[in-house]
């Protein structure tokens, strides 16, 4: 293959790019450092996924930090390669990030490592990636690159994946019995859970559907049947549109009882969509989105969870869904979302996929997997008082080992004795956050705690079923790295401002930040659980007579229906509003910079208890991410800080409560 086009470095220094967009060749200056950590939140920004045609390919990269590329200027400027530096593609499962730089013209991404959604969704749409820059000097020579050097290091799926051009072209082949994975030969060996797992459900073949393998081992390459397969309403469209273009217009779902979709992200997009996005008509199109998603699922005999008749939100997020009334332990679960992780916590295998990934599933009723290593987090002792699993999330991050990218497409498998500690809900922020460390996926052993959870929330499941998947991983199992965390000695968690590793302690923070916003809610802060920590903060700090500090807003969300009705029934609303939080209904909402609590101008300060503070995430200012705890007490205190910072007061701050809903 030979690249006649020009090559685009990302380096940090933002001058370097501009020249080379106005169209000055630099080259390659292996001295200049690379922007690391592009998020797919700066390749498409949540207001470019509103399309999923080839007017994506306007839009790459103009949510990069900094504000450096414009509309059309990658397209423009006729290059075919993008060279940037660790974690290329971190963040969100959003296919539309790699088919963004294929529809501007980009044949080739090279990156020194690339995060493991990303990659997939580059391969089903025949995007080419390289961790090689050695290939920097041999495309600038003019030098064809043998197709093999992109394949090399990929599983044997992957790389007939890649040969055949796309995902739907192999798997037309496999289903027919043309080709066939590599048959699995891994004798009888101690796994991990994950590994078990994909044991379990891992396909032998695929024109019988027989399941079930001796042992699978990292590194093997296998379609496992899934269990739970859901979409949103940012990515029903697009993939919809990949499974008739590739099937026809009378194709139909495979198993539509096991298929769920959610409007759940732009629920309340009207309230926060800038004018100069309206003027481009895109409150039409984010709407469109909603009415293709609501006609699919009526054609296919697929459940969605919709906005409320009384239209006061969404019925659930979908993480939140997955975890109360749809997944199991044991289950595959796939969903175009990265934080489909999150069911990691019934003791499922659970992972996001991209637009054409979940298409073909629709087709197969299966879903590829290369067996990834697993890391070990063992947990010790009980939390202190006051400190809760997002705590536990943000220092397990910010060890190096993941801050340098050792974790990407790898599964964090928490275990050891403090597990038996947290609850269901605290357990779901660990795996809900594995994605933000670059794992494929975060899981936890199903027990006890787990089935009593699921007989309470879920009146009728069957426990007996159940209880055949409380596994345990083996003794001797392999991980490629294990760690041990002493719960006792955490204390208060902050992460800085543009990625979830970069936490530090409380204590360690400095001079006082001061904010504008504190935001509880999303599929990581909107839990049961979460209204507990807001709820028993809040309380003290009316019991002092403090409430919402002069200049803050406060918006707590709730994740779900069932989690608004929990709050309502133990009397937490009257405390959020007679502190002076906004409370508003169920929706993804300013985790995703589509709901009330996002930024609007730079200088805004957020202190929120989402999964990410990638750079424009949640508006143009600066986001902390922090526990629930932490969050409502900065929102008295006015600047970030601890519930024991609060002090009685004598006077009441003031704060007019307001509950948004529709």
């Amino acid at each position: 293959m030979t690249f006649g086009g020009r090559i685009l470095f990302l380096y940090r220094d933002a001058a370097l790019v501009r020249r080379q967009l106005d169209g000055e060749d630099i080259g390659w200056l292996p001295e200049e450092p690379l922007v690391d950590n592009i998020s797919t939140d700066e390749l498409t920004p949540g207001w470019v996924c509103f399309y999923f045609d080839e007017t994506l390919g306007e839009y790459c990269l103009v949510g990069l930090r900094g504000g450096i590329v414009r509309a059309r200027e990658i397209q423009r400027g006729g290059f075919q390669v993008i060279v940037s530096g660790l974690s290329k593609g971190c963040g969100s499962s959003r296919e539309t990030a790699p088919f963004s730089e294929q529809a501007a013209g980009i044949r080739l991404v090279i990156a020194r490592s690339v995060e493991k959604i990303y990659g997939q969704n580059c391969q089903n749409i025949g995007l080419l990636t390289s961790t090689d820059f050695g290939l920097i000097p041999r495309i600038q020579a003019g030098e064809a690159i043998p197709l093999a050097e992109f394949t090399e290091g990929l599983d044997p799926v992957a790389r007939d994946i890649v040969e055949h051009g796309g995902l739907f072209a192999y798997n037309r082949a496999r289903l027919s019995g043309a080709v066939r994975p590599p048959e699995l030969s891994t004798p009888a060996r101690p796994m991990t859970l994950a590994e078990k797992l994909i044991a379990h459900h891992a396909i032998i073949d695929a024109t019988t559907g027989q399941t079930g393998a001796v042992a699978v081992q990292p590194g093997d390459a296998v379609f496992v049947r899934t269990g739970v397969r859901f979409s949103h309403d940012y990515t029903t469209a697009m993939a919809q549109a990949s499974f008739k273009a590739a099937l026809g217009r009378d194709a139909k779902v495979r198993d539509p009882g096991s298929v769920f979709a959610f409007r759940d992200h732009l629920t309340f997009l009207d309230r926060v969509m800038p004018e100069a996005h309206r003027k481009l008509g895109l409150d039409q199109k984010a709407a469109d989105l909603a009415v293709i998603q609501r006609a699919f699922c009526a054609e296919q005999g697929i459940r969605l969870y919709d906005e409320t008749p009384d239209g006061r939100g969404s019925e659930a997020i979908c993480h939140n869904a997955v975890l109360e009334d749809l997944g199991a332990p044991g289950d595959i679960v796939v969903g175009t979302d990265s934080h489909t992780c999150t069911a990691g916590a019934l003791g499922a295998f659970a992972f996001g996929v991209g637009s054409t990934d979940m298409a073909n599933t629709w087709y197969t009723g299966d879903i590829r997997v290369g067996v990834p290593q697993s890391v070990r987090i063992d947990l010790h002792g009980r939390l202190p008082q006051g400190v809760a699993a997002k705590d536990v999330m943000l220092h397990v991050m910010a060890f190096p080992y993941i801050k340098e990218g050792h974790a990407i497409g790898k599964v964090l498998e928490f275990g050891g004795p403090g597990v038996a500690f947290l609850s269901m809900d605290e357990r779901a922020t660990l795996t809900n956050m594995a994605v933000e460390a670059g794992a494929t996926t975060g899981i936890i052993a199903a027990d006890d705690v787990t089935l009593r959870w699921l007989a309470q929330i879920r009146p009728g499941f069957d426990l007996a079923s159940a209880k055949g998947f409380l596994l345990e991983p083996d003794v001797g199992a392999q991980y490629s790295e294990s760690f041990q965390v002493a719960l006792d000695d955490l204390a208060l968690m902050v992460a800085r401002p543009g990625d979830p590793r970069n936490g530090v302690p409380l204590a360690d923070l400095g001079d006082r930040i001061h904010i504008d916003i504190a935001y509880g809610g999303s599929c990581t802060g909107g839990k049961m659980a979460d209204m507990d920590m807001y709820a028993a903060v809040l309380s003290d700090a009316l019991h002092k007579g403090r409430k919402v500090a002069d200049g803050v807003q406060l918006y707590i969300q709730f994740g779900s229906q069932k989690i608004k009705e929990y709050a309502i029934g133990k009397g937490y609303l009257a405390i959020f509003e007679a502190a002076g939080a906004n409370v508003i209904d169920p929706s993804c909402g300013a985790c995703i910079k589509a709901g009330p609590g996002v930024s609007t101008r730079p200088d805004e300060i957020t202190v929120s208890a989402i999964n990410r503070n990638f750079p424009g995430r949640s508006g143009p200012g600066d986001v902390y991410l922090a526990s629930p705890r932490v969050v409502a007490a900065s929102a008295v205190l006015g600047y970030i800080g601890a519930p024991d910072d609060i002090e009685q007061s004598g006077r009441p701050r003031r704060n007019t409560p307001s509950h948004v809903s529709a």
